[in-house]
């Protein structure tokens, strides 16, 4: 089972990827690690491939690059190894029950470069994880925007993505309502009629007909911290990989 960590900077995919998967192995899983950002400089995890072994933004930066630009340079040459790279993960990903994949921090670095498409794309049945925090939670139409991110994610890669707000040991007496504003639509939309601004007229217009652009899944509450919500997390996994059930 192959699942993808993708989110922001500070959403917390590499802490996860490391704690979901000493989670798994506790129960009695093998787990195998692929990191794929080349910015990182240590890793709460041995990974079992990593596109460091082929460059670094810190190599980059030494020839002259900027911090920005040593990120982008970094995927315009993995491009070429994207073949090898995703040979290795389907290797390997027949040896393990589970194969846990840490993207960039710039999530951009992925999701808007030709390396991402590439490795995606030819891989069996990845699940993404979109990893937001709360702190963008702030107003109803932010709900909006986190719901069809999400889908642009699934549109964009051609995966099946769940969302998963992370770090919810942080935020337990506003998780109720929080919870309430990302599962019931009908809910979001009539608290974004109240939103007078242009963007919640827009966040309106647009989640009104979310019903019918959403892929059937549900959030998961997680915390890479406790552990909570991991054992949800595994189920939505193997649901997405039996025939068993769905998302839903």
């Amino acid at each position: 089972m192959i699942l993808i960590f993708l989110g922001t900077a500070g959403s917390g995919k590499t802490t996860i990827t490391a704690s979901f998967g000493e989670y798994l192995e506790k129960n009695g899983k093998s787990v195998g690690y692929v990191n794929l950002d080349t910015g990182v400089k240590k890793l709460p995890y041995r990974p079992d491939i990593d596109v460091r072994d082929i460059i670094t933004v810190e190599e980059l930066m030494k020839e002259g690059y900027g911090p920005n630009g040593a990120i982008v340079e970094s995927y315009d040459r993995l491009l070429s190894h994207a073949e090898g790279i995703v040979g290795g993960i389907l290797e390997l990903d027949e040896e393990r029950d589970y194969l846990l994949i840490d993207t960039p921090g710039q999530m951009e670095s992925f999701l808007f470069h030709d390396f991402g498409i590439r490795i995606t794309e030819h891989l069996s049945e990845p699940l993404v994880a979109y990893l937001f925090s709360p702190e963008i939670l702030k107003k109803p139409r932010d709900y909006c925007f986190v719901r069809f991110f999400a889908i642009m994610i699934a549109l964009r890669l051609g995966t099946t993505t769940v969302p998963v707000l992370n770090k919810v040991d942080l935020i337990k007496e506003e998780l109720p309502s929080i919870r309430r504003l990302l599962e019931e639509v009908d809910y979001l939309n009539a608290r974004l009629r109240l939103d007078p601004s242009m963007q919640g007229l827009l966040a309106s217009r647009i989640c009104s007909f979310l019903p019918e652009v959403s892929s059937p899944v549900r959030v998961v509450y997680a915390s890479a911290k406790t552990g909570e919500g991991f054992d949800e997390l595994e189920t939505l996994s193997y649901e997405h990989y039996c025939t068993c059930g769905d998302l839903t």
